[in-house]
């Protein structure tokens, strides 16, 4: 484990001279120092999995300030109203700008920047000429994909075909967000061509693959569920219709496998409680001992959503949520954005032992329930064959297998006649379908649900934060000051108004 993690170091910081130090001085190369001519893929793969991983579920890790950075878990489990401050008025910032959606041009800018700085390194990858990586290749093709589609998702026209020139271009042009989404599609076919003709002789990464450890059949799932992901973000657009439809009829033709169940798509490159191997999400609430830190005591859970989940009989709420410190009340939040009121709201619960365990603990990149229910989605629009109740059911049971319950605990759940819990009992399935997404992701992937609540609208039924400055949450992030300082002829003006009005094209 510690030797993998040296090599994950070496190869940041190999590539971190690669991406700063190419092309600087027109001087003779020293043998000693590397170059994209001399560095190897699997020297930079497990690095740039793991320092992407954690701009989607979070990294504190204060010895190394450049992997410390905003991130979309926490971002969107704030958005929607699962997490809340915890502390007293004296100090009442805490979470003070996601409370008052204060969306500006610094607000977690890091998604922005840390995303585009470590997915120059996926580009290196698919774009090396050496023989025998093909499937290196083909992960640093769906990897990418999958980075690009949030930044799409958030900001909209970015940088895309003249992004990762290094020196070449340090101001690249915006793309069309439309124009990126369609060839992410394109780059994950084109992943799923590697794998399936690899020439003899291609280099398996085994575990210089810290994800999926080289199973390249989970990895041409992966590769078909990001592209189903990809075409329902698209589906509810009139101007799209077409182009979904087809596309989505390749997929069935083609007998496209997704990620079923105990398909969890997760990473783990040896995380342990040793300072600076911690699991990303872990270290945000753990310190090194894994006792509790100080975010872990300031972030609560939402007296909303304790009361939903409450209110459904739903099992979930002691694995996503901890116990209070009281025995009288098992499970307690408080309204979003308010001051915490230790004489009639205290004490609260915390992030839950289904998502914190110990900073060992696998990363979750993708789940089997969020497939499922993609599936789900699909069926139910008519895209795909299948059964969209059983899909339904089976992301249900995924979802709390996943926090540590039982198949039969989620049979109980879901054959109740509640709306958007039983399938019978829903009167709008795409709304259920949504709605339980938003549980199943409640703590490992909060971004998603702030995305597919902007795309869909549902859970309608999710209040905003108390001190919202109006009627509506923001639905994008605005473009980071370091880009509008840096790329000013390029990046697009905006106002603040604008992260609240301003759509996403599949939004619109």
């Amino acid at each position: 484990m510690k030797n993998r993690y040296i090599k994950i170091l070496c190869g940041f910081l190999i590539f971190t001279s690669l991406q700063s130090c190419d092309d600087f001085l027109d001087v003779n190369t020293s043998p000693n120092d590397p170059s994209s001519e001399t560095v190897n893929p699997e020297i930079v793969l497990a690095a740039t999995q793991v320092y992407t991983y954690n701009v989607l579920a979070g990294s504190s890790v204060p010895d190394f300030p450049a992997i410390t950075q905003d991130n979309m878990n926490q971002l969107g489990n704030l958005m929607m109203n699962n997490w809340t401050r915890d502390v007293g008025a004296s100090n009442s910032s805490y979470y003070f700008n996601e409370h008052t959606y204060n969306v500006t041009s610094d607000f977690y800018s890091g998604i922005f920047e840390i995303l585009f700085l470590r997915t120059s390194n996926y580009t290196f990858i698919q774009n090396t000429t050496k023989p025998g990586y093909d499937n290196y290749k083909a992960i640093a093709k769906i990897m990418k994909s999958f980075y690009f589609q949030y930044l799409v998702d958030l900001y909209g026209d970015i940088p895309y075909s003249e992004a990762h020139k290094r020196g070449l271009n340090l101001t690249p042009k915006y793309d069309d967000a439309q124009t990126i989404y369609r060839d992410l599609v394109v780059q994950v076919e084109q992943a799923i061509d590697l794998i399936d003709n690899a020439p003899a002789g291609t280099f398996n990464p085994g575990d210089n693959d810290v994800m999926l450890h080289g199973d390249m059949a989970m990895w041409k799932k992966f590769a078909n569920t990001l592209k189903l992901r990809l075409l329902l973000r698209e589906s509810n657009r009139a101007a799209s219709a077409t182009y979904v439809a087809a596309e989505m009829a390749e997929l069935q033709s083609s007998g496209a496998e997704f990620l079923g169940p105990n398909d969890n798509v997760t990473i783990n490159p040896g995380y342990s409680t040793n300072v600076n191997q911690q699991n990303g999400f872990a270290s945000l609430f753990l310190n090194t001992n894994d006792e509790t830190k100080n975010n872990y005591s300031s972030t609560a859970a939402t007296k909303y959503t304790i009361n939903y989940l409450s209110a459904t009989n739903d099992l979930r709420i002691g694995r996503i949520y901890s116990q209070t410190s009281s025995g009288a009340i098992l499970y307690n939040g408080h309204q979003q954005g308010d001051v915490l009121d230790t004489s009639t709201n205290y004490p609260v619960s915390h992030v839950g032992p289904g998502l914190l365990m110990d900073s060992s603990q696998d990363g979750l990149v993708f789940t089997a329930a969020e497939s499922l229910l993609l599936q789900a989605e699909a069926v139910q629009r008519g895209f795909l064959t299948g059964s969209a109740q059983g899909l339904y059911e089976s992301a249900i049971t995924e979802s709390f297998k996943l926090l540590g319950l039982t198949a039969s605990d989620a049979s109980t759940y879901y054959s109740q006649s509640i709306n958007l819990v039983g399938w019978n009992g829903s009167a709008n399935k795409i709304e259920a379908i949504i709605n339980q997404k938003w549980i199943a992701l409640n703590g490992i992937n909060g971004g998603e649900s702030w995305i597919e609540r902007t795309r869909t609208g549902f859970p309608a039924h999710v209040p905003l934060s108390t001190v919202a400055p109006g009627t509506s949450r923001p639905i994008r992030l605005l473009y980071p000051s370091s880009e509008i300082a840096g790329n000013t002829a390029n990046v697009p003006p905006q106002t603040e108004a604008e992260a609240f009005t301003s759509k996403i094209f599949w939004n619109e």
